[in-house]
This record gives C-alpha cells, structure tokens and sequence, in this order.
C-alpha cells in the first residue's frame, strides 16, 4: 500500500506527464483525485495510490468560442469531462472545434501547455 496522502497537484500534474497518471482509491473502493488526505465519499483515511486507466470516455463536452481574456488565444476549445475507471477528469481536447469529439469516445490524459498562459492543464488526446 502506497501513502498516497502526501501527493500534490503537481506531482499529479508531473505524473500524467510522463504517462503515469494515478487516483486515490479508500479502503470502500471510492476513487478520488489529488490532492487529498482523506477519501471525500466517506471521510476514510486509508488512502492508496492507483494507476489511472490508459484510457478515459468522455461523458459529456462543450466548445468553448467566447473565453475570459485570460484564455482568448485558446479559444476556441473544447472543454470535456472523461471517466477513467471511478474517477472523472476535466480537461481540454485541443486542436478541434467540437465537431470531432462525441460522448462514448475514447480518450488518453496528459499535461500539457496552454497557448494562453504556457502553464500545464489536463489535456485529453484522442
């Protein structure tokens, strides 16, 4: 069993990155995404560090055309929500305006850099 409750958001961030992406799983089986220290689904304490699925479905999405300023050299985009096992990820399927992404379809997570603000963001590829 991992001490899974010392993980940050960047360590999550570096983990997806590299290809190792993970979640936190309780003793009940309730998964969960870092940061935490402990399980929100219950309040258990046993928390242990999973692999993430290598890949996800997206579960719903939308296209994003009028951003905040903070954004606008991103848009447009497609924000979507993925299942990866009993966790679901939010995250940014570049390069499409919505016409080629659909819920059911498969997806893998990574980090990568916005155009906006350079800074990672979980980023789905199909």
């Amino acid at each position: 069993m991992t001490d899974a409750r010392d993980g940050s958001y960047d360590e999550f961030i570096d983990a997806l990155e590299s290809g190792d992406g993970y979640y936190y799983e309780c003793s009940n089986g309730h998964g969960t995404l870092p940061p935490r220290r402990v399980c929100p689904h219950c309040g258990d304490h046993e928390l242990e560090t999973v692999a993430l699925p290598a890949t996800g479905e997206v579960v719903t999405y939308t296209t994003v055309a009028v951003p905040t300023p903070q954004f606008e050299d991103d848009a447009p985009y497609v924000t979507a929500i993925a299942t990866f096992g009993p966790v679901r990820l939010t995250g940014i399927i570049p390069d499409t305006s919505g016409e080629n992404v659909a819920i059911g379809q498969d997806v893998t997570a990574t980090a990568e850099p916005t155009d906006t603000t350079d800074e990672r963001t979980i980023t789905f590829r199909r």
